[in-house]
């Protein structure tokens, strides 16, 4: 299944579906004993990714991630805050002002549609009380990393100023390109943290996707204690397959956690496994509670 079409087709609108379809199957036994509780501890502040749970009701997602100690819920945008807000739920990383996740802001070509987008959904995000808003490099198409820096200050300096104002950071993700976002730029926690070197500002940040980075990058805890100044976010899947974060891959999240923590985070972490197992909800409890170190 193609992850970058999948989510692509999810953040324009929640399509039923989106998740794999349920296999018949138990969570191994690690995850089902030994990191079972009854109460999350509340070092970490635990979110998920509403595009991984696409062919549930919002609503039933939000009822469902309260029982489970959920905080927030990633990648809503204006339309069903609202929602959000009647289950107590914060928008932990907002969306809404992408084009999408191949035309961004290293092509000169899209700043004046992304200007004007993130122009206007910035103050809206701030209204709304919330203070992460999500953006994307966008594919090379041929540029050389200077070239994608600079295109990428150039249009970014253009709103940088509006989210500072509103104080909103706007969060690059970090996707990897080797099997998912083919060619996409911004595909290293090194080349994210040089953008934001010359940004210069603290309302730029990038999110540190665990997935993506293992597969381009790999040295997952080194890095994040080498780059955690320009981290604001971080999202989780299992490699290889992006599916629960089980004992069938290859990450041991609880080490990566307590790695996250000790550098004083104090943001949002958000799951984003696409679930394989028929219990889908069960999936997600069991990998917060995993996390929950």
């Amino acid at each position: 299944m193609s992850e970058e079409l999948s989510r692509r087709t999810a953040l324009k609108s929640i399509v039923a579906g989106t998740a794999a379809l349920g296999v018949s199957a138990a969570l191994p036994a690690f995850a089902m004993e030994s990191y079972k509780s009854t109460a999350l501890k509340g070092n970490v502040n635990h979110s998920v990714c509403r595009w991984c749970f696409g062919g549930m009701d919002l609503d039933a997602l939000c009822i469902e991630a309260k029982k489970i100690g959920l905080k927030a819920i990633d990648l809503v945008g204006p339309a069903d805050w609202h929602i959000l807000k009647k289950h107590g739920l914060y928008s932990s990383m907002c969306n809404g002002a992408e084009i999408n996740l191949v035309d961004g802001w290293n092509d000169p070509k899209f700043h004046a549609t992304l200007i004007k987008n993130y122009s206007e959904m910035i103050p809206k995000v701030a209204e709304a009380g919330y203070t992460q808003l999500i953006c994307f490099s966008g594919n090379r198409r041929g540029k050389d990393d200077e070239t994608g820096w600079k295109n990428c200050v150039e249009g970014l300096k253009q709103v940088i100023g509006i989210a500072e104002k509103h104080n909103v950071v706007l969060v690059m993700e970090l996707l990897n390109s080797k099997v998912d976002h083919k060619d996409y730029q911004c595909d290293t926690t090194a080349w994210g943290a040089e953008l934001a070197k010359r940004l210069g500002s603290e309302n730029f940040k990038l999110l540190y996707d665990i997935y993506h980075m293992q597969i381009d990058e790999g040295n997952v805890i080194a890095n994040i204690n080498k780059y955690h100044q320009y981290i604001s976010h971080y999202h989780t899947a299992g490699v290889p397959g992006r599916n629960e974060i089980d004992d069938t891959q290859e990450l041991f999240y609880p080490a990566i956690i307590k790695a996250i923590l000790a550098t004083g985070f104090k943001g949002y972490l958000a799951q984003e496994f696409i679930p394989r197992y028929q219990d889908k909800i069960k999936s997600l409890r069991d990998a917060v509670n995993i996390c929950d170190v």
